[in-house]
Order: C-alpha cells, then sequence, then structure tokens
C-alpha cells in the first residue's frame, strides 16, 4: 500500500505538486494522466525515492522512498521515458543488472523478449530505439517486483509492439502488484488502466475507478448534443458526449473524452467525484 499525506514539491518559486493526498492499492494498474508540466514524472520520482520531499510523507509499505532501503528498492521498478543504451548483450545485460532484484526471472525475461519478437542475444548498442524501449520493458517485468513505476511506456513503440505491451502487461505482472503508468497515450491503454488519476498543477482533479467514474458520468456516443454535455466532441455519424449519469445509465468510459471534460470542468468534476 502506498499512502501519500499533504504531499507538496517545487522547483524553486513553481509549485509543481500541491496538497496531494492519496492512497495506492495492490492489484492495480493506475493511469497516471495530466498535461505537460503538471508533475507526473516528478509523483512518479518521488514515488520510487530519487527526489527528496519537501512538504508532507509517502509511506510504502513502512517505507520512506528517499531513505532508498536496499528492502525498499528491491520491491520496486522504475521505468523512465527515455531509455539509454548498454554496450552488451540483452540476456547478460538482465541477467547482471537483475541480481539486484530477489524476484527476477531470468526466463520469464527470455520469454518476453519472444513476446516482443526481439533477440535477447542482440547487442543494446545495435538495437533502434524502439527495440531498446522493448528491452526495458521486458525487464520492468521480469524482475516481478511489487511496485512498477513506468513512464510513457508506450512512447516510441509501433502498432503491434503496443498490443503486445498490453498483453505483457496483463499476462506477467502479479494479482498483488501496483503500477502505476504515466501516459499521454490513452487510447495504448484504455482497456488497461483502472483507476485513473488526472493531475492539474498542483492538484489531483480526479482519482476514481472505471466503475466509480461510468456511474457519475454517462458516455454518450448519440447524434443529438445535450444541454448538459460537460464535453462533445463530432465524430462520423455523431457525437461522444460526457454528461452527468443522473439517470443511473451504463456506457463505455472513453478515458480520451474524459479527460478532455475533466480539464474542462475542474471545479464541476471535483464537486461530482467529491462523494465518491
Amino acid at each position: 500500500m502506498i499512502e501519500i499525506k499533504d504531499l507538496a514539491f517545487s522547483y524553486g518559486s513553481k509549485n509543481v505538486l500541491r496538497n496531494i493526498n492519496m492512497k495506492l492499492e495492490p492489484g492495480r494498474i493506475y493511469g497516471l494522466l495530466g498535461e505537460n508540466g503538471v508533475g507526473k514524472t516528478t509523483l512518479l520520482t518521488l514515488l520510487c525515492g530519487l527526489k527528496k520531499l519537501q512538504t508532507g510523507s509517502i509511506d510504502v509499505d513502512g517505507f520512506n522512498p528517499y531513505g532508498r532501503n536496499p528492502l525498499f528498492l528491491e520491491k520496486l521498478y522504475y521505468l523512465p521515458d527515455e531509455v539509454a543504451p548498454v554496450n552488451d548483450r540483452a540476456v547478460h545485460w538482465a541477467k547482471d543488472t537483475g541480481k539486484f532484484w530477489p524476484g527476477f526471472s531470468l526466463d520469464k525475461f527470455e520469454s518476453l523478449m519472444s513476446l516482443f519478437e526481439l533477440d535477447s542475444n542482440l547487442m543494446m548498442t545495435k538495437m533502434s530505439a524502439g527495440m531498446l524501449k522493448k528491452t526495458y520493458i521486458c525487464f520492468a517485468l521480469a524482475c516481478n517486483a511489487s511496485y512498477l513505476f513506468m513512464d510513457e511506456p508506450t512512447n516510441g513503440l509501433d502498432i503491434p509492439s503496443k498490443a503486445q505491451f498490453r498483453s505483457a502487461l496483463l499476462k506477467y505482472t502479479g494479482d498483488d502488484s501496483t503500477i502505476v503508468i504515466s501516459t499521454h497515450q490513452v487510447r495504448d491503454l484504455e482497456n488497461i488502466i483502472d483507476p485513473i488519476i488526472i493531475l492539474d498543477t498542483g492538484d489531483v482533479l480526479l482519482n476514481a475507478s472505471i466503475e466509480q467514474i461510468s456511474s457519475v458520468l454517462f458516455f454518450d456516443y448519440g447524434q443529438t448534443l445535450h444541454p448538459d454535455s460537460l464535453y462533445s466532441e463530432q465524430l462520423p455519424g455523431g457525437f461522444i458526449q460526457v454528461r452527468p449519469n443522473t439517470l443511473a445509465l451504463e456506457s463505455k468510459v472513453n478515458i480520451e473524452a474524459l479527460f478532455n471534460a475533466t480539464h474542462k470542468n475542474k471545479a464541476v468534476i471535483k464537486e461530482l467525484f467529491k462523494a465518491e
């Protein structure tokens, strides 16, 4: 369990995170959404102890992340957006680096590399950017960490690789793992991430499960514009609209429309979800 209380962080005079409170539970794949500069990467680096809190607290199973306790570090893996090539064969690098994670499985790494159609004997310096990113994803999942933080993991992946990523994430992560994925590519992960966290400058606009979202908001894929819509966008043959679910109707959550509706109606969305 991760518990964040009254977290605040700034770069000089620029407040990035302010008064952040939330709990992240095991067995969930959290989607961390937000515009550029709202602190998504900052939050991930605070969670894994790469930055020091300025105000508030983060508790991860009794550990303060910035303490960098080895017993804490072996429980997590952080995959940044940009990854660097290593002058070694992928399988050798994985075997040597995996020693820092007691749960690392070389067999699992090899299986994941096969899933992504990669040669584990290839020199990492000979890989394309997409191949290198997939190799790091394979390693991240093979560590079997209790906490997995991924920053824009689908950036640089082609269409088949994005499908392979979704398959790998569902097949090779434990039911008790806590996974947080920061992404702008919501369509890549629409059927994977749940709950959804939407950050704004210094604020959390939304932190809710798909079930909670669909109970509060109705996603209308019709041909008629409704006056109570919080957001609407024209599609071929009609509209996608987001409006309060006053009639308790069932609908499929469209995360991109949800994000746009939230940013256009920040106060309204926070009020609607206050009781959730």
